[in-house]
């Protein structure tokens, strides 16, 4: 029994080049470029504008890793064509955010301000004081600095104040009932 997602054969965009040497895959394209060194047991290989990656036996670890392998490359097919990002959006009176250098300087109602620099291979972008946009080519590099940037205030039910995902949902509470 294979993968369903590893039998999925990955399409490589116009512009996107990919080169796989026995275990190592790369893929470079218009927003940079990637690499990957392909599990054990499992091989990819070129055929048109496609990546088909098979698993070499049934064995349990090799199934295991033949969807997850499949995934990663086909998010870095992606990435290196599109780039990934992620919007954050700010609530809260006097909560805001501006850029510092290549940095986002923050402002969240604590007694000091907190800076944050981007790593490697991502960018920032405010499009105001109260969204901040994070971009770059490593789907999980996108989100892990998302998710970095959301915990320095994550959001609150009662008021909702906080740094959220643009897309994500706030549950909100009741406050405290009144006399």
């Amino acid at each position: 029994m294979a993968s369903h997602i590893g039998k999925l054969p990955i399409e490589i965009p116009a512009g996107v080049e990919v080169t796989i040497n026995g275990q190592d895959f790369s893929a470079k394209g218009a927003k940079g470029s990637d690499s990957y060194t392909i599990p054990e047991g499992v091989s990819a290989k070129v055929e048109g504008n496609e990546i088909i990656v098979t698993a070499n036996d049934d064995l349990r670890p090799t199934r295991a890793k033949h969807g997850l392998a499949r995934s990663i490359m086909a998010s870095m097919v992606k990435g290196v064509h599109d780039g990934y990002q992620k919007s954050l959006d700010i609530v809260g009176t006097g909560y805001r955010a501006q850029m510092k250098g290549k940095g986002i300087e923050f402002s969240l109602g604590y007694s000091h301000t907190i800076t944050v620099d981007p790593p490697e291979g991502i960018t920032f972008e405010l499009p105001n004081p109260n969204q901040v946009i994070v971009k770059g080519t490593d789907k999980q590099a996108v989100g892990q600095v998302a998710a970095n940037i959301r915990k320095l205030r994550a959001p609150e039910p009662y008021k909702g104040k906080g740094i959220k995902y643009s897309d994500e949902v706030i549950r909100r509470k009741a406050g405290k009932a009144g006399k």
